[in-house]
């Protein structure tokens, strides 16, 4: 074969700076979101925070963009209006406003300079120099952490246990052990390593024997919180038990039933256990109210984190029989850009500072339009889903309809990729509670007069029959799929097993009580 030239055309996609700008901040939670401003205020001049008021008055200012070219439903009317102005400040997507009111004042220019920066400013090839985001939150952006992250580290259980040791009289020995138990009690207080593991943990030398651990080790169970250092479940509770006033109604009787009835009373062979113990059905209920007062893993309170909060992207609230959509002002910065410095950019000249200036130009202004369009998608995405679930905000989740992300890619015009990146960790504050978008989206069942049903009403069907089932003869699956067939809802005994598990609802032997 011969080498040959050829000419060809071909379509291809190209990811732009912008285009993975845009991407990437589409799929960011809001409080990545923030810092990501942060980021960016920091790094480029150009670009200035929009004070609340000064934004207000600019928004009330502005005409209202046309709803349906933001594919917006008639639930989000007044949506779109609040967001676009708490986006940017201005009607320029850019940040830019004709009015001089708005503007800072600036000295005296020539009319070179005054004239404003055209939409059209070509873009350098080395703005990928310029923007790169950071792998980690920049250190300088540490200024602007929430007050309740510079708090000192949260007490875990070990340096609770040891700060008891510390004021507890011991001679050295005992203090030695007392270290070794400690360290082997793990995240939920319980005592993981057996006599024979301690008493190797220690040098023969010291002569250490099991007497000596164990009762060190019964002084150590004493410690905060009670339960603590146990080595099994009845011992836990029965030191939490044995901690309680000795006038305590049924503790006694609670201490001989954890001790020795464990096993019947975790299986709910009331039969039996009646029949053992020699008490009534009256008794045994107390006895079962007290023990499940109980925690079976004391160390968990002092083992877990700090709290976690989450910010809402989008608010939705009813006005006259309407459901508006919002998008969350704590969630959307308010940005613009700074005229001050962008009156500085000269068209014609190509000298290094100036080239600077342009750049970081085009960069505030593709992030702002990036930021329009994350929020324009996430508005156009959420006010659909309204729109299809308006019977769950009205009713609840029984009334939940079955839906998927080709529905929602399909009604807004966008791709499935998109939507799914639109509703990953995005959250939605309504009348009803906090949801993440994902929430919202699930499968469907066929009922027998061939609709669909959602299968989170379906888990909402049988936790209420669960929850309003009578207690001494729960309800099987077999028994709750028979249910849902009488409400024309087909679903096999393994699904309901498979929903109710998933809802942690355990089996109907387990869910027996005598109360």
């Amino acid at each position: 074969m011969k080498p040959t030239l050829s000419l060809g055309l071909r379509q291809q996609l190209r990811m732009t700076p912008q285009l993975q700008q845009a991407i990437r901040l589409l799929q960011l939670s809001a409080p990545d979101l923030q810092r990501e401003v942060r980021d960016m205020l920091e790094s480029n001049p150009m670009l200035e925070e929009d004070a609340e008021g000064e934004a207000n008055e600019q928004a009330a200012r502005e005409p209202v963009r046309d709803r349906e070219s933001a594919g917006l439903s008639d639930a989000g009317h007044p949506a779109h209006a609040n967001a676009s102005g708490d986006l940017a400040g201005t009607s320029d997507p850019a940040g830019f406003s004709d009015n001089a009111e708005t503007a800072p004042e600036q000295p005296a220019v020539d009319a070179e300079l005054a004239r404003p920066i055209p939409e059209d400013l070509p873009v350098d090839s080395n703005w990928d120099d310029i923007y790169q985001p950071p792998a980690t939150p920049a250190n300088t952006s540490e200024a602007y952490r929430d007050i309740a992250d510079t708090n000192s580290a949260a007490e875990t259980l070990d340096d609770h246990l040891r700060w008891q040791l510390n004021l507890t009289p011991m001679s050295d020995t005992d203090r030695l052990i007392a270290t070794a138990i400690i360290d082997a009690i793990n995240a939920d207080g319980m005592l993981e390593a057996g006599m024979d593991d301690l008493l190797e943990s220690f040098d023969p030398a010291l002569g250490i024997g099991a007497d000596e651990v164990d009762t060190v080790l019964k002084h150590v169970q004493q410690f905060d919180p009670a339960g603590v250092a146990a080595r099994d479940i009845p011992e836990c509770l029965t030191l939490q038990l044995e901690a309680l006033d000795a006038a305590t109604p049924w503790r006694n009787e609670a201490i001989a039933v954890v001790s020795k009835h464990i096993g019947l009373l975790g299986e709910r062979d009331f039969t039996t256990l009646k029949r053992r113990t020699r008490l009534g059905e009256p008794e045994l209920a107390e006895i079962a109210a007290l023990i499940r007062s109980l925690n079976p893993r004391p160390g968990a309170a002092l083992a877990s984190g700090p709290a976690e909060y989450v910010i809402p992207d989008v608010v939705v609230r009813k006005e006259k029989d309407r459901w508006v959509v919002e998008l969350n002002p704590e969630a959307t910065p308010a940005l613009r850009i700074n005229q001050g410095y962008a009156s500085l950019v000269r068209r014609a000249d190509n000298s290094r500072q100036n080239t600077w200036l342009r750049d970081n130009l085009n960069e505030a202004r593709w992030f702002l339009k990036s930021l329009e369009s994350r929020h324009e998608t996430l508005l156009r995405v959420a006010s659909k889903i309204v729109e299809f679930q308006r019977a769950f905000l009205e009713h609840g989740e029984e009334a939940m309809r079955p839906l998927v992300l080709h529905d929602v890619a399909e009604a807004v015009n966008l791709h499935e990729s998109t939507i799914s990146r639109v509703t990953s960790r995005k959250y939605m504050q309504t009348p009803r509670g906090l949801f993440e978008l994902k929430y919202f989206f699930s499968s469907h069942v066929n009922t027998a007069d061939g609709d669909e049903i959602s299968s989170t009403a379906i888990r909402a069907l049988i936790r209420k029959l669960t929850a309003d089932e009578n207690p001494r003869k729960p309800l099987s699956d077999s028994r709750i799929a028979a249910i849902l067939a009488e409400r024309n809802i087909n679903v096999a005994r393994r699904t309901v097993a498979k929903y109710r598990e998933s809802m942690s609802i355990p089996a109907s032997n387990r869910r027996k009580s005598l109360l």
